[in-house]
């Protein structure tokens, strides 16, 4: 059970308690916002790429895309996405509730400075329906992060 493994990550830091649980699924970005009940952006989506023989993780806000120019030039290599099964097996977490809580060692996590125009996100806590309120201090503490990059797009204005 994978919001186990999320739930007991916070319970060691007596956070368990901030862990929502949906009875509707949170698994993507619109998901998410309607049942937080808040803007898509302020969901920090958690996306996985492949290195070598394991993955890396990168938390960005929900209207952010990979720009794959500046993700390659940050990491060298190409951008490429694990399949789902990849995924469970590297992170621990299913595709729809990967987030940097309670993963399997070795996994580098990184945040995008996509995420820094919000006081607090909401990434997801294992499952496809939880999700924890966390402030960019302790999203970056509580993640383990290795640093803040800047590896995503913002979608273009639009003009009205």
């Amino acid at each position: 059970m994978s919001i186990e493994k999320g739930r007991a990550y916070f319970r060691q830091f007596g956070l368990e308690d901030r862990v929502r649980e949906f009875d509707v699924s949170s698994a993507t970005v619109e998901l998410a916002a309607l049942a937080v009940g808040v803007e898509g952006a302020r969901i920090a989506k958690t996306l996985s790429f492949k290195m070598d023989d394991s993955c890396i993780l990168i938390l960005a806000a929900g209207d952010a895309r990979i720009d794959n120019r500046k993700f390659k030039d940050y990491f060298h290599v190409k951008a490429k996405m694990p399949t789902a099964d990849e995924v469970l097996e590297l992170v621990g977490h299913p595709v729809g509730g990967v987030c940097p809580f309670g993963i399997n060692e070795g996994i580098s996590v990184y945040l995008d400075e996509s995420l820094r125009r919000f006081e607090t996100v909401f990434p997801a806590v294992g499952s496809g329906n939880s999700a924890i309120e966390l402030n960019l201090e302790e999203l970056y503490k509580y993640s383990n992060a290795v640093a803040w990059i800047d590896v995503c797009k913002l979608p273009e204005p639009s003009a009205e």
